[in-house]
């Protein structure tokens, strides 16, 4: 008795809002900002929201909804939630955890981030000048380069004279932040000041999540409201620079001709998967600590709307930066656009010191950039620790097991990435950033889980849950895409991935030894085998005739499903009943 006495009850947020920051801390992440202003100017430009529209609202939408109320349904993990639903597809939760596992490696952006803030409190701007300790002969000044200068990406020809020469701002990114190595087969020594933000990031990620949602629903009441306000600061002052405009032209500017290209498809089918945050265990995580009558339904419509319309208004945010930053340096603007760290770490950092009191503005850059990330990598972290508890919950739930679990597995996290911050770190972070969480894994589960719900739980059963719980049943729009639409379009672009696969190479045409994409490709299919490998296993390691095992764990052991009416009436025999009484 006073063993039971000691486990701990599951936890709900406190507030309903809490749940709501932090879902949209969640989904609204550094891809929003870096990633889908670029896409949309590469693929077609106002064209390309024609293909994004399309994956949003038949598979971002229905796998965004069906994960929250799978969370919020079953009040528990992303691994053990399916022995209520489908018992056959639990091996997508270990699937998830597998590509959560990979998708630490984003805590070392939080670390360049970190880094480049802490350098915006220095007057001039360190990346500003060519008279570092780590510039070349071949550096260019950014604040005063000859106008007669041709750009190309991050290396500039100037013709006056005629060698090739690097911007400051790109040689502070690769020789200082970064020392960059000849490539992967060359880590190098350890750099200490990323390796300390490394530290400082898992320190703020631990403390965090803690408490679970006790912490977590007060931190993100800043890390993810104060981001909005950095954006909306950034905007104002963009659209009044010189130069905006044009920018915001060539990131709206349609090219319908575009949309014939499968990879303009296939970049959108991945931006919204990872930008609405399908397939990777947190909306489950978030959805299982909501009370059961929260209507998540309408809830999860308006976050996707929310994801969407933040990342279009991003996209005048950056497109008015570099618009700007083209009109001062007298080039074209397809010649100064950047994506991903380039776009970070590069583009920005070059237009923000450009600007007056640069450090202002590189500031609440980079303070955006780390609250973006911070709250995508902790409820990363929050999915992985809770998926554990929930698979021990007499021994995880009691007092300070949490804790101890959590410190132990950020210090194992920190230790490995110590990888990551060596002079080759970065090839590292680029092979498991194209390989280990890809598109294809993310589409691969979210397979499993349309096939699961829709089929084996049974679609129509789902909307009953919805409509239990929140007293809307959704629209059969809905069940039409857990059944079919979503999991056809999956199949369709999983089969797209491997037609359009290219081989990984560096932003400078660096191709990696054959070891690394073998590395690369083992990473990849790890997070898909686990769950064919799980399901095999628990059929051939039953008793039970065939038929009679799969079926057992193709369908849910106990789901008591009651319909609202159901409701209503027992409620009325109960009020009828004290009446007599």
């Amino acid at each position: 008795m006073d063993m039971q006495s000691n486990v701990e009850k599951r936890e709900h947020w406190s507030k309903k809002r809490e749940y709501i920051l932090a879902s949209a801390g969640n989904v609204v992440g550094l891809g929003n900002v870096w990633r889908f202003p670029y896409l949309c100017y590469k693929n077609g430009g106002g064209a390309f929201l024609l293909p994004y529209l399309f994956f949003a609202v038949l598979c971002g939408m229905p796998l965004f909804l069906l994960e929250t109320v799978i969370g919020q349904y079953t009040q528990e993990g992303t691994i053990t939630c399916w022995t209520k639903l489908c018992p056959l597809a639990q091996g997508a939760g270990y699937s998830i955890i597998m590509i959560q596992l990979y998708s630490r490696v984003y805590s070392i952006v939080l670390a360049w981030a970190l880094l480049y803030l802490v350098y915006c409190f220095r007057d001039p701007l360190p990346w500003a000048t060519c008279n570092n300790s780590w510039n070349t002969d071949r550096c260019v000044d950014i604040t005063s380069a000859n106008q007669t200068a041709v750009h190309s990406g991050n290396v500039t020809i100037d013709w006056t004279l005629g060698n090739l020469t690097k911007s400051s701002v790109s040689e502070f990114w690769e020789r200082q932040v970064l020392s960059i190595s000849a490539g992967i087969e060359e880590p190098g020594a350890v750099k200490w000041e990323v390796l300390l933000c490394l530290l400082a990031c898992w320190v703020a990620c631990y403390f965090s999540i803690w408490k679970g949602v006790r912490s977590a629903g007060k931190v993100v009441y800043f890390t993810a409201v104060f981001p909005y306000v950095m954006l909306a600061i950034l905007l104002v002052r963009g659209l009044t620079l010189p130069g905006a405009w044009e920018g915001v032209v060539y990131y709206l500017y349609p090219d319908p001709s575009r949309l014939a290209d499968l990879q303009v498809w296939m970049d959108a089918c991945a931006q919204v998967l990872f930008s609405y945050g399908v397939s990777s265990g947190s909306l489950i995580t978030l959805g299982s600590y909501n009370r059961k009558n929260n209507n998540c339904y309408k809830d999860s419509l308006w976050l996707c709307a929310l994801n969407s319309t933040t990342s279009f208004v991003a996209g005048f945010t950056v497109f008015s930066a570099l618009g700007f930053m083209a009109y001062k340096q007298g080039i074209p603007i397809n010649m100064v656009v950047e994506s991903g760290p380039g776009l970070a770490f590069i583009a920005f950092p070059q237009a923000a010191a450009m600007m007056p009191v640069p450090q202002l503005w590189a500031a609440c850059f980079f303070l955006m950039l780390i609250l973006l990330g911070i709250d995508t990598v902790f409820t990363g972290l929050e999915t992985i620790t809770s998926s554990v508890i929930d698979m021990f919950p007499g021994q995880m739930r009691r007092p300070w097991r949490r804790e101890v679990f959590l410190i132990v597995f950020c210090l194992v996290c920190f230790i490995i990435q110590i990888s990551l911050t060596t002079q080759g770190g970065v090839y590292l972070f680029q092979l498991t950033d194209h390989y280990a969480a890809n598109g294809a894994c993310i589409l691969f589960v979210g397979l499993l889980q349309c096939g699961a719900v829709g089929w084996g739980f049974g679609a129509e059963r789902m909307c009953d849950v919805v409509e239990d719980m929140t007293g809307h049943r959704p629209s059969v729009f809905f069940k039409l895409c857990w059944r079919y639409f979503t999991p056809l379009i999956s199949v369709v672009c999983f089969v797209g991935f491997f037609l359009d696969y290219q081989p990984l190479t560096s932003n400078g045409g660096y191709m990696y030894p054959n070891w690394a994409y073998h590395l690369g490709w083992v990473m990849a299919l790890s997070s898909v085998v686990v769950a064919p490998i799980w399901a095999v296993s628990k059929i051939c390691l039953s008793k039970e005739p065939l038929r009679k095992r799969v079926m057992d764990i193709w369908s849910p052991v106990d789901v008591p499903t009651m319909r609202t009416e159901d409701i209503r009436n027992e409620l009325e025999i109960k009020a009828m009943s004290l009446t007599e009484m």
